[in-house]
């Protein structure tokens, strides 16, 4: 069963958008960056889209 986010549809903050680029720069994988900002993995998908970031895919 898929995990549940409170925080539907909120705006991203500065502080969040900087830990994104860190995670990903790291190479850490969707689901655990996905646990670290408490975000669904579609919302990290759309924002790493418009942040032209590229999240590692795990092999």
């Amino acid at each position: 069963m898929k995990e549940r986010f409170e925080r539907h549809r909120q705006a991203w903050t500065d502080s969040e958008i900087q830990k994104l680029r860190f995670l990903v720069e790291k190479g850490m994988s969707l689901k655990a960056i996905s646990k670290s900002l408490t975000r669904s993995e579609e919302s990290i998908l759309v924002r790493a889209k418009l942040d032209k970031l590229v999240i590692a895919r795990k092999r």
